[in-house]
């Protein structure tokens, strides 16, 4: 008759699991507190990137219309054939961009353009919602590095 041996189990014992929860708690303490402060960061980064691609698409508009839209045109002229002057002749069927986001914070990005040919900005407030402001309450605009 064969003898059995004794199945050896394997598996993690108290200590091993009290250890790793150990360490988890360790690095969370030390992690989350720096990630905590990026939200505001990725913000700022977040609005910089939609107002180039929003940039970009208004040159692409100027391109085919030979002129930026008006500021009562506004960014929704790269969406929608804007009507009222100037009347842009070479609109491109299905827009520049496919939709207007609104900033990080929830609010419209603004855009002013000053003559038909002239610069443009496209600006959003920041964190307070008010022109001017600090660090990240500062305006962003295409004009800011």
């Amino acid at each position: 008759m064969l003898q059995q041996r004794p199945r050896k189990q394997s598996g993690f014992t108290l200590i091993e699991i009290m250890v790793v929860v150990a360490i988890i708690a360790i690095l969370g303490a030390t992690v989350v507190p720096l990630v905590m402060d990026r939200p505001d960061q990725a913000r700022v980064v977040r609005a910089k990137t939609d107002i180039q691609t929003f940039g970009a698409a208004l040159d692409l508009y100027k391109l085919d219309n030979f002129t930026y839209p008006s500021t009562e045109q506004g960014l929704q002229a790269l969406i929608e054939k804007p009507s009222g002057d100037p009347e842009p002749t070479n609109w491109k069927d299905g827009g520049y961009i496919k939709a207007l986001g609104k900033d990080p914070w929830g609010r419209e990005y603004l855009y002013q353009s000053p003559g038909e040919t002239g610069p443009y900005d496209i600006i959003s407030l920041g964190n307070d919602g008010a022109e001017g402001g600090e660090n990240f309450a500062a305006d962003i605009t295409n004009n800011s590095e």
